[in-house]
């Protein structure tokens, strides 16, 4: 199957899978979003893959954000619709796929495409990449995952300093934090992640899918739920308005705290 804005390339029993819009330094789309959903689809159900390596085209960014121009104007009801069905058809997804995925962070991961990272089952990043959450600075919360999963990996304070500053944390910081595996130079991310993927591809199939269904398991569900519905409410405040505007307009927000 061929995709607007993806590419897959498998060999040897792994896929690599490359979010393909570097003009927009990879930012996620609705139409973006559903072609992942359906590539990896595809890719869990074909017996020939049994690892994906997913990546960013270029060397800049593996995913910038989400495209705040598509959902700049949405009411809280869509908002909370945007939060929910991305999470069902691509962040909770790739999380409970049986066939493990390997983010291969080659450059800027923030908003959206850090929780898109997140929501793989380990990470991997070239010495370039940069990471946050900088939704707050747009009057916003993370919605696709990124108050459940971050504190999972960092603990509750890194990732609250990391959310509510909206800041970015390099490959040192995140690697001592647990939020990335290994970091590399960018030539060697793609080869460093087929190498594990290796390694895994000598086990089970079965085992591993129900490793990965039993690890799961030891976390809860319902905080998922309150980010959909608090991502949803944010959509009603004056500082989402100010806060997309200033983005798109390319200046600084003057948030009022409504």
């Amino acid at each position: 199957m061929e995709y607007q804005n993806l590419l897959v390339e498998i060999e040897n029993h792994i896929a690599l899978l490359t979010i393909n819009r570097p003009e927009k330094l990879n930012a996620l789309n609705r139409e973006t979003i559903s072609e992942l959903h359906q590539a990896l689809k595809a890719l869990n159900e074909d017996d020939e893959v049994r690892v994906i390596i997913m990546t960013g085209a270029g060397t800049k960014a593996f995913v910038a954000g989400a495209d705040i121009a598509e959902f700049s104007s949405f009411s809280m009801k869509e908002g909370e619709q945007l939060a929910a069905r991305g999470q069902e058809i691509l962040f909770d997804f790739i999380e409970r796929l049986g066939t493990p995925v390997i983010a291969a962070i080659n450059g800027f991961a923030l908003g959206g495409g850090l929780e898109l990272a997140l929501s793989c089952h380990f990470r991997v990043a070239s010495d370039n990449a940069r990471m946050g959450l900088p939704e707050v600075s747009l009057g916003v919360i993370p919605g696709y995952g990124g108050t459940q999963r971050l504190p999972q990996l960092i603990g509750k304070g890194r990732a609250l300093e990391l959310i509510l500053t909206g800041g970015m944390i390099g490959v040192e910081q995140a690697h001592m934090s647990g939020l990335i595996n290994h970091m590399v130079a960018q030539e060697e991310l793609i080869p460093l992640c087929k190498s594990i993927a290796g390694k895994i591809i000598n086990n089970s199939p079965r085992a591993i899918a129900t490793a990965i269904k039993a690890v799961n398991a030891g976390f809860g569900r319902h905080g998922f739920s309150t980010e959909i519905k608090a991502f949803g409410e944010c959509f009603g405040s004056k500082d989402f308005k100010e806060g997309t505007s200033a983005f798109l307009e390319k200046r600084k927000a003057k948030f009022t705290g409504n």
